[in-house]
């Protein structure tokens, strides 16, 4: 006999995950806590935004367990301040429809902010079938995996990567809207 209550109770959990991670602004603030522990005050400057604002955010990830506080500690005038650090969580998350949009924004945001000197970039156009398509997308996902694995370089310089995959409907013969379903079904397993 099927457990419905379980079942829906992993789809709410899915759903609060998804509307948590649906923020540009939040998946900055995870961004930011990844290699450090950083109070609210911390991260708002680092984002030049209000600290009320940020600390909305901030609950919001702890609530969903995308970011986790540490011990309380004093700020500068005496202040209880509270860091908080990335889970690594929304690396595990499963991808809902529509997150690509975030992260794509996000990552925008992200990269306005650097020299455009700075940015390394490839575009490459691929005609593949299912299978070298499967191929690509697991080969691309091994290496993430492998690298966020790893821990971090203490002294390293802090880097992001932004990848992206999508079928090409300006080279279609004749051209047509995007057939997401050979993509969503490579990443099915992701």
């Amino acid at each position: 006999m099927p457990d419905h209550a379980a079942d829906d109770a992993a789809t709410a959990d899915v759903d609060a995950d998804a509307r948590a991670l649906a923020s540009t602004l939040r998946m900055r603030i995870l961004r930011l806590c990844l290699d450090e522990a950083l109070t609210n005050r911390e991260i708002a400057q680092r984002l030049d935004r209000n600290p009320a604002t940020v600390l909305h955010h901030v609950r919001t990830l702890v609530d969903r367990g995308f970011l986790v506080a540490g011990p309380t500690r004093r700020g500068a005038r005496g202040s209880r301040e509270v860091p908080y650090r990335a889970t690594g969580k929304s690396w595990r998350t499963r991808r809902v429809p529509g997150m690509s949009r975030i992260l794509i924004d996000t990552f925008l945001e992200e990269v306005a902010l650097v020299d455009p000197q700075e940015v390394l970039t490839t575009r490459l156009g691929l005609r593949l079938d299912p299978a070298g398509l499967e191929e690509l997308v697991s080969r691309v996902q091994a290496v993430f995996e492998d690298f966020a694995a790893r821990a971090a370089t203490p002294d390293g310089t802090p880097y992001s990567v932004f990848w992206a995959l999508h079928e090409d409907v300006t080279r279609q013969t004749p051209p047509r809207s995007a057939a997401m379903g050979s993509i969503d079904a490579a990443l099915s397993d992701g």
